[in-house]
């Protein structure tokens, strides 16, 4: 079975995400979406919550039989660790823009180092998505901005009703 992780904070998961999980499922056979419980960074959602926010993007926005190959979990740590212990051979990621090269490529070249059975595997982010971050979403929202058209609806309809980002 190929299966892949798909790591990341996605605080907030934005469609940008939504598109690299769907272009990945395809290429194996059972894609995990890893939330990284993060200690370094301050997440406006805590990682549980942030997966449950996937599975319901996932559930509602993709086809059934590509969102029944898709698992959400959280996880600390590296992210070879958790390759390994589901016995994954390859980590997806994606990448808007040349500054996301440097950094994804110094992170492969280690994760490489420390796991040379895992492999990465880069998704060029589609023209559509490629200004997308979450960061920026987050400040938007944070202004009262609409980011209806940047996030899934499930973490559009959270806005509406009031939760943070």
């Amino acid at each position: 079975m190929r299966l892949a992780v798909y790591p990341g904070s996605f605080d907030p998961i934005t469609r940008g995400h939504i598109d690299v999980i769907e272009r990945a499922s395809v290429l194996f056979d059972r894609l995990v979406v890893a939330v990284l419980a993060n200690t370094r960074k301050s997440p406006r959602m805590a990682a549980s919550e942030r997966a449950r926010l996937i599975r319901q993007a996932i559930d509602e926005e993709l086809a059934p039989d590509i969102a029944t190959t898709i698992e959400v979990t959280t996880f600390e740590g590296l992210t070879v660790d958790l390759a390994r212990q589901l016995g994954a051979t390859s980590i997806v990621r994606g990448l808007r823009a040349l500054s996301d090269f440097e950094n994804e490529l110094a992170i492969a070249h280690m994760n490489r180092k420390l796991a040379p059975e895992v492999d990465t595997i880069f998704f060029m982010t589609r023209l559509e998505h490629a200004y997308l971050s979450s960061g920026l979403v987050r400040e938007i929202a944070s202004f009262g901005g609409d980011v209806s058209a940047m996030v899934p609806d499930a973490v559009a309809r959270g806005l509406a009703a009031g939760r943070d980002l």
